[in-house]
């Protein structure tokens, strides 16, 4: 372990909030409306890091060009999208030292049946595809992501909840077995937004790894593209513009609008009443492009500054490595590793 920096041994005046996402692909509207919108109104409350775990992305075969093309412009869309590099840490997870050693740490407390009880390891063998150890091994590695930076609380969707359960696990498991060292992490589920559903499935959530990309609207969707994806949405039978359990189309349309204008859903249903689907698609394609369009400008500005990112990314991993030492400092004295000779 490289010798640690000096550190001041208070503890941070404010909970810590940690989300992570893979480079692995572009962001998506469910995304920017469900996920960090709601990260950025936590960013002025709370002590926020926000890494790109670049480490998980290798689990499935990436082009190693690909993703660091895609490290740079998750950084980039993160900032365009409203979080700001001056009141939270951007780091990305390869660049940490602590994040893999903790994770050899935690994995020593875990049972393997526990994590071939993970929906996604099962999924995979299920269908009999090809899985290596990173597979069934990174729900540890995302444990220590969160431990390392002592999270007081995690944003997560319902798909991650119980990635969230082994982190809390192994957290008091270490700290009954060698002495209280962990938050106990809580999760934070979005309600505004969290569930913006497919235009081409809305029975499915909205996702960027969709077979149809007609049910997924990019963040770098251009303007063109998006009014296209919107006006072919699949609605429902009849032509009332309401929400609905047997309208799940026009229910999830519905949300998008009124997450991009403000405006309440009965609002929009009483605007909306006897004038058909045709008008009411032209007005989500319109809330959307202008919704999505400072956002798209100033990612173009982000991505063409590579330099000024590299920067950002800096100040955010000396912060994150700062913490991180810290911790893992605690974690291998806790467990009986000799002290390095500085």
């Amino acid at each position: 372990m490289p010798t640690a920096p000096t550190i001041d041994a208070a503890p941070p005046a404010r909970k810590v909030i940690l989300t992570c996402v893979q480079p692995t692909g572009n962001l998506h509207l469910g995304n920017y409306l469900g996920a960090v919108q709601n990260w950025r109104r936590m960013q002025d409350d709370f002590e926020c890091y926000f890494g790109v775990v670049d480490m998980h992305a290798i689990t499935l075969p990436i082009e190693p060009a690909k993703l660091r093309a895609a490290t740079f412009e998750l950084v980039a869309w993160y900032i365009a999208s409203g979080l700001d590099p001056a009141k939270a840490h951007f780091f990305v997870q390869s660049h940490i030292t602590g994040h893999a050693e903790l994770a050899w740490v935690l994995g020593c407390l875990c049972p393997v049946g526990q994590l071939e009880r993970m929906t996604q390891y099962k999924d995979k063998v299920a269908k009999h595809e090809s899985v290596g150890a990173g597979v069934l091994y990174y729900p540890v590695l995302m444990a220590a992501d969160i431990l390392i930076y002592n999270a007081h609380t995690v944003p997560v969707g319902q798909d991650q909840k119980q990635h969230l359960e082994l982190a809390r696990d192994l957290a008091e498991k270490f700290n009954r077995h060698y002495s209280p060292t962990f938050n106990v992490p809580e999760p934070f589920i979005e309600k505004t937004g969290a569930r913006i559903a497919s235009l081409a499935s809305p029975e499915k959530k909205m996702s960027k790894s969709d077979e149809d990309p007609s049910g997924t609207l990019f963040l770098n969707d251009p303007p063109a593209t998006l009014r296209k994806k919107i006006m072919s949405a699949v609605t429902d039978s009849g032509s009332e513009v309401v929400a609905r359990e047997d309208k799940p189309g026009v229910t999830n349309l519905l949300q998008i609008l009124s997450a991009c204008t403000g405006r309440a859903i009965p609002a929009l249903e009483a605007e909306f009443a006897g004038k058909g689907y045709g008008a009411f698609k032209s007005a989500v394609a319109d809330a959307v492009v202008g919704t999505l369009e400072p956002v798209q400008k100033k990612y173009a500005e982000l991505i063409a500054n590579k330099d000024h990112l590299l920067e950002i990314i800096k100040t955010g991993d000396e912060a994150a490595q700062k913490t991180a030492y810290k911790t893992l400092a605690k974690v291998y004295r806790k467990v009986g590793f000799l002290e390095r000779a500085r």
